[in-house]
């Protein structure tokens, strides 16, 4: 299996990460909460630029805004969307194991949903 160093790590991870600040419909990238059938539940808004450039291939998001007013639903997936909300990344929601950790899958309509931190990663391997 090929290890891939470092800086091709960081090219990698930066050019995914990048594709979120493309576009001109929205103001900014968004993390967009979906239920299993890709129903909106939460959205929020992300920096812009939505992550910094990548340290040993990680690159970490920078401000994620909360959505106040959630539409709601039971969310099992995110998409991270660039500006013209064109889906770069898809997520895996659970309360553990996932690559967004909730503290539950059901969101009710108004509730505020937060996110403190995302990171992503390429391995070496």
């Amino acid at each position: 299996m090929p290890l891939l160093q470092t800086a091709a790590r960081n090219a990698a991870c930066n050019s995914v990460v990048d594709l979120l600040d493309l576009g001109s419909t929205n103001a900014n990238a968004r993390m967009v909460f979906r239920t299993v059938a890709d129903a909106e539940v939460a959205t929020l808004n992300m920096s812009n630029p939505a992550f910094g450039n990548a340290a040993n291939g990680a690159c970490t998001a920078g401000a994620i805004s909360d959505d106040t007013n959630a539409t709601g639903g039971v969310t099992t997936k995110a998409t991270l969307e660039d500006r013209d909300s064109t889906e770069a990344l898809e997520l895996s929601v659970a309360t553990s194991g996932a690559d967004v950790n909730v503290s539950s899958t059901t969101i009710a309509a108004g509730d505020t949903v937060s996110v403190s931190s995302l990171t992503v990663t390429v391995p070496a391997s």
